[in-house]
């Protein structure tokens, strides 16, 4: 039997869409070196915790990261859990830790001590961040503490030669008085002995390149790392960026519609956002990217494959 051809139509062009618009590059082979990675965790608050937490690091060590941060609670909530944690990574595993150390709740004496122990123990990275006032009110500078992370980088670099990272904001951080003025806090951040800045998340690639665009014509010269943030809860993400000003695109929630009681698909779709805003920024040159990783080691391990950054088998440590 023969078929006569169709006599319709052919269907209109689906509609322009960012994340089709950047599948090719996504969708080829990895051209170039592999991007260099760098990750964020939050320390264990139980036992049961802990286990995870743990395989979490040993697994994501194997793709060799730059370093892995640790972050510090509103007014050093996670302390001592953020020092265990970070002195346990510099002693155990191959990576480089970074421990995140905050204005908050202490006195400038309380946070050398800290910062003195983290030299003593060989930790000598840190982020230095004004921190958040426990209970989200407005921040007020601890009497006798640093008042802003401007001068918690200056008394860093009187105790030691530390590596220290600072935050940046793409989209301008909340309580600043203008994107102007948070540029120039970031610039007195940086020339205050700062080693890069790595900003806050964001969804949409053209977000961070205006942002450096502007830092550079600021004279702004230090690496500033891109933060991503792959979403394994959209509705959470949601919520958390309207808290910390970062805008979520339209087109990011249809992505997530429906699958609120699917894991699986939302792990997959989550994966291939992050990989495609790496990949175009890799385009535009970008070569480091800071994941926040919600001590989510598959969903990580998963983009850093689309990445081509494979993971390594560890040497086997003596004793």
């Amino acid at each position: 039997m023969s078929y006569a051809p169709a006599l319709h139509a052919p269907p209109a062009p689906a509609p322009a869409s960012p994340l089709l618009s950047a599948a090719a590059p996504l969708l080829a082979e990895p051209a170039g070196t592999p991007p260099a990675l760098s990750f964020e965790l939050f320390p264990p608050k139980s036992e049961a915790q802990d286990a995870a937490f743990w395989a979490c690091v040993g697994r994501l060590e194997r793709l060799a990261p730059r370093f892995f941060s640790v972050t510090y609670g509103a007014g050093g909530s996670t302390q001592a859990r953020t020092h265990a944690a970070v002195e346990r990574i510099a002693r155990e595993t191959s990576v480089p830790a970074a421990a995140h150390l905050t204005c908050v709740g202490a006195t400038r004496e309380e946070v050398d001590a800290v910062a003195r122990r983290y030299w003593t123990a060989g930790i000598r990275h840190v982020v230095a961040l004004r921190g958040d006032m426990p209970g989200g009110g407005a921040y007020q500078p601890h009497p006798g503490g640093y008042p802003y992370a401007a001068d918690l980088v200056a008394g860093l670099r009187r105790i030691g030669d530390f590596e220290i990272s600072v935050a940046a904001y793409p989209e301008t951080h909340p309580a600043a008085r203008s994107a102007e003025a948070d540029l120039d806090n970031l610039k007195r951040k940086l020339d205050a002995g700062a080693t890069r800045a790595i900003t806050q998340y964001f969804f949409e690639a053209a977000t961070f390149l205006r942002f450096l665009d502007r830092a550079r014509a600021a004279g702004i010269t230090a690496p500033i790392v891109p933060g991503i943030l792959p979403i394994t809860n959209f509705t959470q993400a949601a919520k958390f960026s309207a808290a910390c000003g970062a805008s979520v695109p339209d087109w990011l929630g249809r992505l997530f519609e429906g699958l609120d009681d699917d894991p699986d698909t939302r792990r997959m779709v989550a994966a291939v956002v992050a990989a495609e805003q790496v990949r175009v920024l890799q385009a535009s040159g970008i070569g480091e990217f800071h994941f926040y990783t919600l001590n989510r080691p598959e969903l990580v391990c998963g983009i850093a494959q689309v990445l081509g950054v494979r993971p390594a088998e560890l040497a086997v440590r003596p004793g």
